[in-house]
């Protein structure tokens, strides 16, 4: 088995309030939730993850699943978490929730899907990172990461999410590629049954509605909720509404752990 190096943050927040885990869509870094962590650190204690490769995170060269990456997940932190991840770090949440269920008290799966795209998909794309580096998908990931008005509205973050893309180590971008080829967990959804809000973005292409409800309507206390004027990454198209939906979710499901 291989469990894949990644990085995890200094906690942000109260001392002795819940830990909240966030997890990175692929290709990004824990910036990613620069514009969310404030919200939520009033509350949690709040740490990110980088993917091997992205961010802080060492380069990888040898292949992982999902799976792995959750159990990486899972090793670099000593106590039971909640848990919110965008896209890849939203398949990493179910894979949480699966293989240790004793360790996650609630997770809010964004933007993602217990499957995402076709394996030759994902195979072709880690092919045009080895030849032609990530830089060749800037253009590509602009049009599907933000919605419109995004970019004009925040040119920082989206800039430097952009920057990160073609900062990641090319051989660990086709590994995390490889790895989403390869994740197929629709047919395992009921036997979680932690808490679960399932999140979409209006304009996201990449894992629309249909993906979430699938997620929410097959684990055994799933919701659904939309975001407008989001698309792939919320955390940076829609922070305050993303905010105010996982505020409201993980205070509702501690409020009932404590009745």
């Amino acid at each position: 088995m291989t469990v894949p190096a990644i990085f995890v943050t200094t906690p942000a927040g109260r001392e002795g309030a819940p830990l909240l885990v966030l997890g990175p869509s692929l290709g990004t870094s824990t910036l990613l939730w620069d514009r969310v962590i404030p919200a939520l650190a009033e509350r949690y204690r709040v740490v990110a993850w980088d993917l091997p490769g992205h961010g802080a995170a060492p380069a990888s060269a040898e292949p992982f699943t999902i799976g792995e990456l959750a159990d990486a997940v899972a090793d670099a932190i000593d106590e039971p978490f909640l848990y919110a991840g965008v896209s890849l770090g939203g398949c990493v949440g179910l894979e949480l929730l699966l293989r240790h269920p004793d360790r996650v008290r609630a997770a809010a799966i964004i933007c993602s899907g217990a499957s995402i795209g076709e394996a030759p998909a994902w195979h072709a794309r880690a092919a045009q990172v080895r030849a032609q580096s990530t830089s060749s998908l800037i253009i590509g990931s602009a049009q599907r990461w933000f919605a419109p008005g995004s970019i004009e509205r925040d040119p920082d973050l989206t800039g430097r999410l952009l920057h990160a893309l073609q900062d990641a180590d090319d051989e660990s971008y086709a590994l995390c590629c490889e790895a989403l080829a390869g994740f197929d967990v629709r047919d395992r959804l009921g036997e979680i049954g932690a808490p679960v809000l399932a999140v979409w973005g209006d304009h996201d292409g990449v894992t629309p509605e249909a993906s979430a409800r699938e997620i929410a309507d097959g684990v055994r206390a799933g919701e659904a909720v939309g975001l407008t004027d989001a698309s792939h990454l919320p955390p940076a198209d829609a922070p305050a509404p993303l905010a105010e939906a996982l505020l409201h979710f993980f205070d509702t499901v501690a409020a009932e752990r404590a009745a």
